[in-house]
C-alpha cells in the first residue's frame, strides 16, 4: 500500500510499476494529456489522491474509480494508456521538431494561466517563454474583418508591444493576424496560442507569420499533441488559454457568432478585464464588440484605455535612460506639418498634404503607432503631447 498527498491509501500493480519505473513526471503528463477522456480537472483531482502523474498511471482501475469524477470509462483509459498513447513516438516528434514541453510543475509555466480553473497539463512551445509574459494582454477578433478593424488591431498591438507588454492572440485570420503583425512591427514580443498540434499550421497562409513569431523572440504554443487537427472543440479550448494567460482581453471586431466572444466569456469567468473597440452601429462585424460594451466591457479607443487599468503592471524602465529619437519618413513629416498644433479632419489633411487618401490613411496609422499623433472622434487628428 502507498499513501497519496491527501493521506489516502492506495495500491499499485507491480506490472504497471515496472512500465512506469523509468518514466519522468514530464513524460507522465504528456501521456495523460494524450488521453482524450481525462482532462486537466480530473488530473487535478487524481493528483490530490495519488500525488504525482506517474502514480496515476500506476494505479489500478478500482483505486481510480474511487476518485470523484473518475468513472469506468476514464479509469479504463488511464489503465490502458499504452493502447492510446505512443509515448516513444511523441517524444521522438518533440525532439525532431526542436519543441519544448512545459508542465505545470515548471517555473516558466505562465503564472496567470496556472491559476485558472483548468490549466493545460502541458504546453508544447516552439520558440521561448519569457518572464515578460507576466505582462500579457490578449487581442482577438473575427476572421472576417474591415480595414478599420485590422488597423485598430495592428495599432493597439504595436503600442502595447513597444511598451514591453506581450501580445497574445490565436494566429487566426483577420484580427489575430494583425495583432501578431503589429507586435512584430514594434519589435516586441507576441505569443500565438493555436488550436491544433504544434506541427499543424492553421490557416496555412500564416506559415511564414508563425515562423517569424518563433524566430523573433516570441512563441507558438499549444496544449494539443502532434498531429491534432483544428475543429470546433479545439478552438474554444485554445481560447481559454488565451484569456487565462493574459491580464485582459481586447476584442477589436467581432460579429455575434465570433469565437472572440467565447474568449471574452472565459476572460470574465477567470476574473480578467474585458475591453472592446467600438464599431459602426450598422455593421454586422461590430455587433459582438458593441454588445460587449453594453454588457460592461471597457470601451477602448486607444492604448491609454488599456493602460489605465494596468499601469502598475507595466515593466519598469530606467527614467535616466534617454529615449531614442523617433524617425519619421518624408510623408510622415508632411502630415505632421499639416496637423501642426491644431485638430485637423482627415479630408483637410489629404487636401493640404497633396497625398492620396490611401497614403494619408497609412501615414496617420504609422504616426499613431509611433505615438506622435492621436485620433479623435469624427476622423479628427491631433499631435500627441510628449511627456
Amino acid at each position: 500500500m502507498e499513501q497519496g498527498s491527501n493521506g489516502t491509501q492506495y495500491s499499485t500493480s507491480p506490472a504497471l510499476q515496472l512500465l512506469t519505473a523509468a518514466m519522468t513526471s514530464r513524460e507522465a503528463y504528456i501521456v495523460l494529456n494524450m488521453l482524450d477522456e481525462v482532462g486537466p480537472v480530473r488530473v487535478r483531482r487524481l493528483l490530490d489522491v495519488f500525488g504525482s502523474p506517474e502514480r496515476i498511471l500506476e494505479a489500478g482501475r478500482g483505486e481510480l474509480m474511487r476518485v470523484d469524477g473518475v468513472g469506468e470509462e476514464v479509469s479504463r483509459s488511464i489503465t490502458g494508456w499504452r493502447q492510446q498513447a505512443d509515448l516513444d513516438a511523441e517524444l521522438a516528434r518533440i525532439e525532431k521538431a526542436g519543441v519544448r514541453v512545459v508542465t505545470r510543475e515548471d517555473a516558466d509555466y505562465p503564472k496567470h494561466l496556472r491559476e485558472t480553473y483548468d490549466p493545460p497539463l502541458v504546453l508544447y512551445v516552439k520558440g521561448a517563454l519569457s518572464e515578460r509574459d507576466a505582462f500579457a494582454i490578449a487581442i482577438v477578433g473575427s476572421r472576417r474583418t474591415s480595414l478599420y478593424g485590422q488597423e485598430m488591431a495592428r495599432k493597439l498591438a504595436f503600442q502595447l508591444a513597444r511598451l514591453g507588454v506581450t501580445v497574445v492572440s490565436g494566429l487566426a485570420r483577420g484580427i489575430d493576424t494583425q495583432a501578431h503583425k503589429g507586435a512584430l512591427q514594434a519589435k516586441g514580443r507576441t505569443v500565438a496560442v493555436i488550436g491544433c498540434g504544434i506541427d499543424v499550421v492553421y490557416p496555412v497562409e500564416n506559415q511564414k507569420l508563425s515562423e517569424e513569431i518563433a524566430e523573433n523572440g516570441g512563441a507558438i504554443v499549444t496544449e494539443f499533441p502532434f498531429g491534432v487537427q483544428p475543429d470546433r472543440q479545439t478552438f474554444p479550448m485554445r481560447n481559454r488559454i488565451i484569456s487565462g494567460w493574459s491580464h485582459g482581453v481586447v476584442v477589436v471586431e467581432a460579429n455575434l457568432k465570433s469565437g472572440a466572444l467565447i474568449t471574452a466569456s472565459f476572460a470574465a469567468e477567470q476574473g480578467r478585464q474585458v475591453f472592446a473597440v467600438p464599431g459602426r452601429a450598422d455593421s454586422p462585424l461590430s455587433k459582438g464588440a458593441n454588445k460587449l460594451i453594453k454588457d460592461g466591457a471597457k470601451l477602448t479607443e486607444d492604448v491609454e484605455d488599456i493602460l489605465g487599468e494596468f499601469e502598475y503592471l507595466l515593466p519598469k524602465t530606467k527614467e535616466e535612460k534617454p529615449q531614442a529619437p523617433v524617425h519619421v519618413s518624408e510623408n510622415e513629416a508632411n502630415v505632421l506639418e499639416v496637423i501642426g498644433e491644431e485638430e485637423v479632419v482627415m479630408d483637410e489633411i489629404i487636401q493640404r498634404s497633396h497625398l492620396t487618401s490611401a497614403c494619408v490613411s497609412a501615414t496617420l496609422l504609422a504616426l499613431e503607432m509611433k505615438r506622435l499623433v492621436r485620433q479623435l472622434p469624427g476622423k479628427v487628428f491631433a499631435r500627441r503631447t510628449l511627456n
